[in-house]
């Protein structure tokens, strides 16, 4: 039944085409009824269509959820106000003043090191020899334990101050003397900024709904038809070569970009799944931000599919067009964690290379920033170029490639 509806509408597309060839029909109705075409192909696709849905509809909740509920977690372990001990009676100094900061004090279990490296164990031991030595022991790898490392450190700090504080004040000396300098911390960072460090990873997840919506479009209307047979009747006409390529890729950048878009909405109820209450408050992801969002996508979903559609091309199966174009979904998928492991901080050329050009600007709007043409422009440009340069060398081998 697909082969036949696919030759239906082949034969249709033909049709149209032979009218072209009698000057009844312009190149833009024709670019119109190939796009068509391929959108038609693509929504009868449930199967494929609902694995591309289903994930970008969940993503937002599920990944709101889940970092809430780490956030959750960490505070309430925080606020439990809990430290796990050996040797606490070495130093009852230090033992009183815990305690007056209410902390509970629990024995640590006697194999902590095996547990914490294992990650069975998830808070640091402090391991007193006597009041003045004491050893914070945790594991850099166990991330859950090593996030309450600081806590501990503030502890120590605050009782190495007033130890300090009552044995000079002993000896006479003023407390005016002890503290010179009165140092404040003033944080310039907007609400927006210090929850955009929490929510980094959004950016990346909406880039990959663009990449995988426009892959599988992509291949199934170049390698995917070539497999089937249908993209032969099709190029058996003496159409123009531009317009068939053209009406194919536009329907591969719009299911890109929808999907990516579909994503974008999914934040907007997720919302509603977000436990932590100081993250609710401070994250607010609207219309305003799916917009930017959607519309900072458009580059992508356009360059990326000219791309996959100049890599499919030369394949004579979608399984072999799936292994050429692995690479580039991989590399343009990974692109944003430049910005992550890059110490030197964002850096301009960043808007020049697809993937990471969306990632920075989608958080600099996540940041509140307001964005302006000469940051998009370079994503727009590189996006041209790409587009031009592949729907060229697509048009080219086309004819090529269903004649081996």
């Amino acid at each position: 039944m697909a082969n036949t509806h696919e030759r239906g509408i082949a034969r249709m597309a033909a049709n149209a085409f032979t009218c072209l060839t009698m000057g009844k029909i312009s190149t833009l109705p024709l670019i119109f009824i190939v796009f068509s075409k391929e959108l038609i192909d693509a929504l009868r696709d449930r199967r494929t269509l609902l694995r591309l849905l289903i994930p970008a509809v969940l993503m937002g909740p599920l990944l709101l959820l889940a970092i809430s509920g780490l956030i959750s977690s960490m505070q309430e372990r925080i606020e439990k106000r809990e430290l796990l001990v050996i040797g606490i009676e070495n130093a009852p100094t230090l033992l009183n003043y815990l305690e007056r900061q209410s902390y509970t004090l629990k024995p640590a279990p006697a194999d902590y090191e095996i547990r914490l490296r294992n990650t069975t164990l998830l808070e640091p031991v402090l391991v007193v020899t006597s009041d003045s030595e004491v050893e914070i022991v945790t594991d850099s790898s166990n991330q859950r334990a090593h996030a309450t490392v600081p806590v501990m450190q503030r502890l120590l700090m605050g009782f190495n101050q007033e130890r300090g504080t009552v044995a000079l004040a002993l000896r006479g000396v003023s407390m005016e003397v002890l503290q010179s300098v009165s140092a404040q911390e003033r944080d310039l960072a907007s609400a927006q900024s210090r929850t955009s460090r929490i929510t980094a990873m959004l950016p990346m997840f909406i880039i990959m709904a663009v990449l995988y919506g426009a892959l599988t479009a992509a291949l199934d209307s170049t390698a995917g038809e070539r497999e089937r047979g249908s993209l032969e009747p099709l190029l058996m006409n003496p159409v123009p070569p531009f317009a068939l390529v053209t009406g194919k890729w536009l329907a591969v950048a719009l299911l890109g970009w929808a999907i990516a878009w579909i994503a974008c909405l999914g934040f907007i109820p997720a919302q509603w799944f977000i436990k932590n209450d100081s993250l609710q408050a401070l994250f607010q992801f609207g219309w305003e931000e799916v917009i930017a969002f959607s519309l900072l996508q458009l580059p992508l979903a356009a360059g990326f599919g000219a791309v996959l559609m100049a890599l499919a091309i030369r394949s004579k199966t979608f399984k072999e067009a799936q292994a050429s174009s692995g690479l580039i979904v991989t590399l343009v998928g990974l692109a944003p964690m430049v910005s992550v492991l890059n110490p030197a901080g964002e850096s301009a050329w960043y808007l020049w290379v697809p993937g990471l050009a969306q990632n920075t600007l989608m958080q600099r709007v996540l940041k509140g920033e307001t964005l302006d043409w000469m940051q998009i422009l370079p994503a727009i440009g590189v996006s041209i170029v790409l587009v031009v340069l592949c729907l060229a060398y697509v048009a080219k081998s086309m004819r090529g490639a269903v004649a081996r």
